[in-house]
């Protein structure tokens, strides 16, 4: 048999290159590189907060990055807190003052009332005095109804005392005239004391102060004169809201 032809052989496959193209991954540098720049951002604008914020907001921040589950166990605050957990101490009690005063500034009718609010500090925490006139100012004469003035005024009392976690205690004061009321001639300057600060209790806790907040209640009738040289002077008539320190800052 004659030797087979090159044309009779079957033809090679042809080879055929395969050419990889690499390809573009789908990386995320970018989104690291603003993250970071974000995050440095931020960190500025609460370094510039920081900076404008008064001591006790400071004070607070300062406290929480130290200890964030204790400080906030000692301030109350927290999801069961409403208020803003910022807790009145000695170091700020002088700016809680001024607060407390400047909202009381926004009543309309703070022109006629300011000389019969007494904002001062004490070894107990801050006191603030409502006194009363002859014709009635905050209360109505020889009654334990607030007046329309007093009501509004115990709103904004209630707004900012609800901002802070501290025991709240109501006094009830009368001047040394004897009151006789009722029926029975038995409701005199106790029985007024003790419900004019239950009235204001009550009324703080409808504008928004924590029923737990308020702590203690007192009537003390004519047995703590503001002017003891003129027991009969009705700014002996008053009732008094106090912001006790917390625990062992008494």
């Amino acid at each position: 048999m004659p030797p087979s032809s090159p044309l009779d052989t079957p033809a090679a496959a042809p080879l055929r290159a395969r050419l990889h193209w690499p390809q573009k991954r789908k990386g995320g540098a970018w989104k690291v590189a603003y993250a970071d720049f974000v995050t440095a951002l931020m960190a500025l604008f609460i370094v510039l907060w920081m900076m404008n914020a008064n001591g006790q907001v400071k004070r607070s921040v300062q406290g929480y990055f130290r200890d964030p589950r204790g400080y906030t166990r000692k301030l109350g605050a927290g999801v069961a807190n409403s208020g803003e957990g910022l807790a009145m101490d000695r170091n700020s009690i002088h700016e809680m003052q001024r607060r407390i005063e400047e909202a009381l500034r926004q009543l309309p009718e703070f022109g006629t009332l300011r000389k019969n609010i007494m904002v001062s500090v004490t070894g107990d925490g801050l006191r603030i005095d409502l006194l009363e006139t002859e014709q009635g100012m905050f209360f109505v004469t020889g009654n334990p109804t607030p007046t329309p003035a007093g009501e509004r005024l115990l709103g904004v009392l209630a707004h900012e005392l609800a901002r802070m976690p501290n025991p709240v205690v109501i006094e009830g004061h009368t001047d040394a005239r004897p009151f006789r009321g009722g029926t029975t001639g038995r409701y005199g300057n106790w029985e007024l004391a003790a419900d004019r600060a239950n009235a204001a209790r009550r009324l703080l806790h409808a504008y928004g102060l924590p029923p737990g907040q308020v702590v203690e209640m007192r009537g003390f009738a004519d047995q703590r004169l503001l002017n003891r040289g003129d027991p009969n002077d009705p700014r002996n008539r008053r009732v008094s809201v106090v912001v006790k320190f917390q625990g062992g800052d008494n």
